[in-house]
């Protein structure tokens, strides 16, 4: 059986209880089956989906993460968003430290052509995670943008898409 790499998307800025469980469920299926795991490098779905395929292939064999500019930019974003108040500093430096040990791993692509982090280059790194995968998983919390334009871009690829929704207020 060929492993098959697999497309992770979902929403960031907000959770519940049984979208962590259809993730972790989904997620540890698809790896306890062979295959990998593709993510963007940000918080919620594509955090909680890098940290169960660490989990599972301490060695990063099992998983790809790409990010919409480089480690340096990207850290310094996610600093500043914790200052402003959109995120915690305790979420911003997991996030941080997870991708360091991830790039160590030699398993992390950055977009180096990129300076800055914003919704142009978010949605061209969901343009490289589906290039680096075979099917894609999305879990999509109230109707989310971002998710919704990877979903999109995978039909247009013909590929095989599978859907959560969720409505949190």
């Amino acid at each position: 059986m060929c492993m098959k790499w697999i497309g992770i998307t979902g929403s960031w800025r907000k959770t519940c209880p049984e979208l962590q469980h259809d993730l972790t469920e989904e997620v540890t299926y698809l790896l306890d089956e062979g295959n990998g795991v593709v993510t963007g490098g940000a918080l919620g779905v594509d955090f909680h989906a890098t940290e169960l395929a660490l989990n599972y292939a301490p060695d990063g064999s099992r998983l790809k993460v790409f990010l919409p500019t480089t480690l340096e930019v990207y850290t310094q974003h996610y600093r500043n968003r914790a200052k402003e108040g959109v995120i915690t500093s305790n979420q911003a430096e997991n996030l941080i430290h997870q991708l360091e040990t991830v790039s160590k791993l030699g398993v992390l692509s950055v977009n180096s052509a990129e300076s800055e982090v914003n919704e142009k280059t978010y949605y061209l790194r969901n343009t490289k995670v589906l290039d680096a995968s075979d099917e894609l998983l999305a879990f999509q919390v109230n109707a989310s943008e971002g998710t919704q334009d990877t979903i999109d871009k995978a039909k247009a690829k013909g590929m095989p898409v599978k859907v959560h929704v969720y409505t949190v207020e």
